[in-house]
């Protein structure tokens, strides 16, 4: 295992989510941090993800639509803001140009012309990509957000396929 430049902390991610019930009551799987001694020979029975926990100020989706970028900061109390939307607070973010350029060099390569990016940017400003969901919500952002990708999605899908 590499050990990340801020620690050896690591996050778990559930590769599917998928709801389900224990007793009678809904439960999900959230990102959580896993401890090395979680990290035995029983997690070769199923497929898993982790990942170097970053020291992170705040998260940022980024929704890419073609050429077109629509970012949100993210601030919730959280390691996976997901979990309880009701204390997350969304404001609109620019992309700064080196991330825009990898995310279109990212869609371009996987032929993708959609993708919901997560970012968790640092207190020094340093952005590090997460995931990309290339079937990621985005109704949950502010009306003005949801409005232009909306339109976004609209005008990529008026364009057709490209020869």
């Amino acid at each position: 295992m590499t050990t990340a430049p801020w620690g050896t902390t690591r996050m778990g991610q559930p590769l599917w989510n998928t709801s389900y019930s224990v007793d009678g009551q809904p439960h999900a799987v959230w990102v959580r941090e896993v401890s090395g001694s979680e990290l035995t020979a029983a997690i070769g029975a199923c497929p898993h993800m982790f990942q170097a926990k970053a020291p992170k100020a705040f998260d940022v989706r980024v929704t890419a639509v073609g050429d077109r970028t629509f970012g949100v900061r993210i601030d919730s109390p959280d390691l996976d803001w997901r979990r309880r939307q009701d204390r997350m607070t969304c404001t609109r973010i620019d992309v700064p140009e080196p991330v825009t350029r990898s995310i279109d060099a990212f869609l371009h390569q996987l032929r993708l012309v959609y993708g919901a990016f997560d970012f968790a940017v640092t207190l020094s400003g340093d952005w590090y990509f997460l995931e990309c969901n290339p079937n990621g919500q985005w109704a949950w952002q502010s009306a003005e957000t949801t409005k232009a990708i909306a339109h976004a999605i609209a005008d990529q899908l008026a364009k057709g396929t490209a020869s």
